[in-house]
């Protein structure tokens, strides 16, 4: 009798202890066959591989600040995850032995290393549980339309206008990116005054010339988007894109406010980034409101569908 109750104890804990991990483990492997490699090309040149859902990690922790709302980082999870995920379905794109890189060119990304001198050891374990439960709680989640991975572009802040349409920025329409409310509380979150003298606002546009004094027909803006930011500026008689000239004069933004004097001029803009797609302080002043990423997706990304990769 004693016998079989020591017996009866064994089995019990094999059905205890066992079984569970035996799930634990089959669900382990279960999610990792459904990851991808992904090539990273580093900053000091060498190319690592990585499974995508631990390089997500890394992205979120460049791309949005970690003390942002969980589903606001769910949300960038699945922007940055649809933005890699298209980048290894374009098959037009030459093979240049990496996928992406670490830089605003593709998508910003850290090492450990980066994120704990970024944080410091006390916020690091922290953090880096947050976005790794931000990755985790979107697993293999992707933005689809028209059959195909979209283009998940996401900027800072959209400022104090709706974001913009990807043809007045880019040329190139796409029917999910529109321009739609920013989604922010604080309009006035980015304000930022640049003063150029002629000498330094001919270096900057590479004019030979020698500088001369301002006069007020030398900036002008010539045509705008439909939202109001500035589309294309005139400059010294010469026509720039506004995108262009924002890396030029490097601007914040091409949501601008000018002001012309002899000895100098002033550009004030408004916002952060692009414009395009999600504004990521949009999407974390939604999610304060209670808003699931799914709403925040469905509200930058109109006429999209959330689903898992590989299922179009």
């Amino acid at each position: 009798m004693k016998k079989e109750w020591i017996w009866l104890i064994v089995l019990s804990l094999c059905l205890v202890l066992v079984i569970p991990w035996s799930i634990l483990r089959w669900q382990q492997e279960k999610v990792t066959t459904n990851d991808v490699p992904i090539r990273v090309l580093l900053a000091n040149g060498e190319v690592k591989k990585f499974l995508l859902e631990e390089y997500l990690v890394g992205v979120v922790a460049a791309e949005m600040p970690a003390e942002f709302e969980l589903e606001a980082l769910k949300a960038q999870a699945v922007a940055a995850r649809t933005y890699a995920i298209r980048r290894l379905h374009q098959n037009k794109i030459p093979d240049a032995g990496y996928d992406l890189d670490t830089t605003v060119q593709t998508q910003a990304w850290l090492s450990d290393s980066q994120m704990r001198n970024k944080w410091g050891w006390l916020n690091y374990w922290s953090y880096r549980s947050k976005l790794q439960k931000a990755v985790a709680g979107t697993r293999s989640m992707v933005l689809v339309a028209n059959g195909e991975y979209i283009e998940s572009f996401y900027h800072s802040s959209s400022g104090r206008k709706p974001t913009e349409r990807s043809d007045e920025v880019w040329s190139s329409a796409r029917s999910y990116l529109q321009n739609v409310s920013s989604g922010e509380d604080n309009l006035q979150r980015y304000v930022k005054s640049f003063r150029y003298t002629p000498e330094e606002l001919y270096q900057k546009l590479g004019i030979k010339e020698s500088p001369r004094s301002l006069s007020i027909g030398d900036f002008q803006v010539l045509a705008r988007t439909a939202v109001g930011r500035a589309k294309s500026v005139r400059v010294l008689g010469k026509v720039y894109l506004a995108t262009q000239l924002r890396i030029l004069l490097g601007l914040p933004s091409t949501d601008i406010e000018w002001v012309v004097q002899p000895d100098s001029l002033t550009i004030t803009a408004y916002g952060n980034g692009h414009a395009v797609g999600m504004s990521q302080w949009g999407a974390n002043d939604m999610a304060k409101k209670n808003q699931k990423a799914e709403d925040i997706l469905a509200h930058y990304y109109p006429g999209t569908k959330l689903m898992a990769f590989g299922n179009i």
